[in-house]
């Protein structure tokens, strides 16, 4: 199985960098590692050539949680997570990349701080961590889904 993991963020904004932390963790595994940081639209091709069964981006999501918390997002709830706020949309990046992908997994982690500035909070670095743990041992059910609202 081919396994991708797109990270997501700003590292000059404290934990909106989280999703690269993630990536970043990854390396040294079977999964393709790719940095999108500020600009997932450049990552489009490589995601194309690599035509992973799993596709997992993660990025920093305001999902109105405590700081640090973990969540596997529908697709749909794309908007929630910040890179949208990075370059194109990302539900419209997500949206082209399906055709190329056999799964893909979006994990937000709820940011404390994204004020300029350089390092995770113990709370998101603790989340970082986490991830990274069930990226590593291919459980990604012990991350819990978003509940739908309402």
């Amino acid at each position: 199985m081919r396994r991708a993991i797109l990270g997501v963020g700003n590292q000059l904004r404290r934990d909106d960098g989280v999703g690269v932390e993630v990536a970043a963790g990854m390396g040294g595994t079977d999964w393709e590692v790719l940095v999108a940081g500020l600009s997932v639209e450049n990552t489009l091709g490589i995601v194309r050539r690599l035509a992973p069964d799993l596709l997992v981006v993660v990025d920093a999501a305001e999902m109105g949680l405590p700081p640090g918390s973990v969540r596997r997002l529908p697709l749909a709830a794309g908007e929630q997570m910040l890179g949208s706020t990075h370059g194109l949309p990302l539900p419209f990046l997500l949206s082209t990349v399906r055709g190329w992908v056999g799964e893909i997994v979006l994990i937000g982690i709820q940011p404390a701080d994204r004020s300029l500035g350089e390092g995770l909070t113990p709370a998101a670095g603790a989340a970082a961590s986490e991830v990274v743990a069930c990226l590593r041992s291919g459980d990604l059910e012990r991350i819990p889904p978003l509940p739908s609202p309402g």
